[in-house]
């Protein structure tokens, strides 16, 4: 199939998010058939590895031939600089009880390493054949603004630098500032910086795909052209 033809071949998507160590999916995403799963971060609650493998055993009864996957803020134990410092900020502290419970500091991510079909993606732009003949470029990152003593965090008034570029679907933790990001107290939550970064990209992605805001999930059908004209937000 040429590069051209790759690019306009329906494809299915199934997008997840925080499912927070849940071991099986309901039945209706076992048996529903996609091209790709997309999982946008918090596998865990506690970033215990216990609940990674759980996750591993959701991922699995997936009815995806690929799952690409992201951490969330609740799996710093991915993060591996922040869970280097916790366990250096709790110290006196059993190495052995560490390991147990969350596991060496690469083996999450090894976990994932070692499983046919799901891949564990850094920050970064991604390229991937699908079965179904489809190309698909994607740019994934776990990072959200500072919210807790978690994972995968910067600062909101530091930003952070979204390099997006020319891809198809965008897959980060957390929502762009605007759009299902309003929390239970009425707040946006979302990121300014993930905004603005999509409204720069020259070709706008297809789809954006996210989680975190728990109260704000769901779809929303918005052309990115316009949502994203401008760059500049007037919310309500």
């Amino acid at each position: 199939m040429s590069e051209s033809a790759a690019a306009h071949v329906k494809t299915r998507i199934l997008i997840i998010s925080d499912t927070h160590g849940l071991d099986s999916p309901p039945d209706f995403v076992s048996r529903e058939y996609a091209d790709v799963a997309i999982h946008c971060g918090d596998l865990t609650t506690e970033s215990k590895i216990d609940e990674f493998k759980a996750s591993i055993r959701f991922l699995r009864a997936v009815n995806a031939p690929l799952k690409l996957v992201i951490a969330g803020n609740h799996d710093f134990t991915m993060d591996i600089p922040v869970f280097q410092k916790k366990v250096a900020e709790a110290q006196p502290l059993d190495p052995e009880l560490v390991q147990k419970f969350y596991g060496r500091y690469e083996e999450a991510r090894d976990l994932f390493g070692k499983e046919t079909g799901i891949t564990f993606l850094d920050e970064g732009i991604h390229a991937f054949r699908l079965g179904n003949g489809a190309l698909l470029n994607v740019y994934a990152s776990p990072y959200t603004p500072s919210c807790g003593d978690w994972g995968f965090q910067y600062r909101r008034d530091h930003g952070h630098d979204f390099r997006i570029g020319n891809v198809d679907v965008v897959m980060t933790h957390g929502p762009p500032k605007g759009i299902l990001d309003r929390t239970l107290s009425g707040q946006r939550a979302g990121c300014q910086r993930l905004f603005e970064a999509i409204a720069r990209a020259k070709s706008r992605p297809l789809m954006h795909c996210f989680g975190h805001i728990h109260e704000a999930w769901g779809g929303q059908a918005c052309p990115m052209a316009r949502r994203y004209q401008s760059g500049a937000l007037s919310l309500d």
